[in-house]
């Protein structure tokens, strides 16, 4: 076993190195469209694969938010009130019931899994590119919120849509300080494993629904 070992690292050493001065050389540039062009494509790419885009405004926005609880059949809202829109749902809540993350953690599962219908959680911010929402979980808004009850409901500001991924990235500074989980979602859950039939809500949300508030 060492002879072989040893026959093996030899080889890797002895290996032609790969050149690596064109690496990054004649990569695309990244499009920058105005901030019009970004909402079409985010909600263009979030429809197309059957999440909804409802535009909205600082003023209307809990309407808005009504109006998809009512439309779902929502009983209840599981929201976090530590943040500035948790703090406007505690001061006036929505059609539906609302309910705190603060539960006692004895109760949090059975809570979460079998009676809450709906979730409302913030975004990092969005991808015009690919439709996509990033989410940093945190204690506040835990991951569970947006991959376990059937209706999620985020909320994305149409200042921090970023046209791509890589722009996000710099803008915030990730390789300055990552988090321990980040969520990338591009629409509801969905799966064909089962006989090629796309069934949507297997492994999570089976609608996803976008609450744009654009100044």
């Amino acid at each position: 076993m060492s002879n072989a070992r040893q026959k093996i690292l030899a080889r890797l050493r002895d290996a032609p190195r790969p050149d690596v001065t064109s690496i990054g050389k004649g990569a695309v540039e990244s499009p920058v469209w105005d901030l019009d062009e970004r909402i079409r494509r985010f909600t263009d790419r979030m429809t197309a694969v059957r999440a909804e885009v409802v535009e909205t405004s600082p003023d209307t926005w809990m309407q808005a938010l009504q109006a998809v609880c009512q439309r779902a059949g929502a009983r209840n809202l599981l929201y976090s009130a530590a943040s500035p829109f948790g703090e406007a749902i505690s001061r006036q809540p929505p059609v539906a019931h609302p309910v705190t993350t603060g539960l006692e953690s004895h109760k949090w599962k059975t809570t979460l899994f079998h009676e809450i219908d709906a979730a409302l959680t913030t975004t990092l911010g969005g991808i015009a590119e690919t439709g996509t929402l990033m989410l940093w979980p945190d204690m506040q808004e835990p991951r569970m919120m947006s991959l376990v009850p059937p209706v999620h409901i985020a909320i994305l500001e149409a200042g921090k849509l970023f046209n791509t991924f890589s722009e996000a990235v710099a803008a915030m500074q990730w390789q300055d300080g990552m988090p321990t989980n980040a969520l990338l979602i591009s629409g509801p859950s969905k799966s064909a494993d089962i006989e090629q039939t796309l069934a949507y809500g297997v492994h999570g949300p089976k609608e996803l629904v976008v609450l744009l508030i654009r100044d």
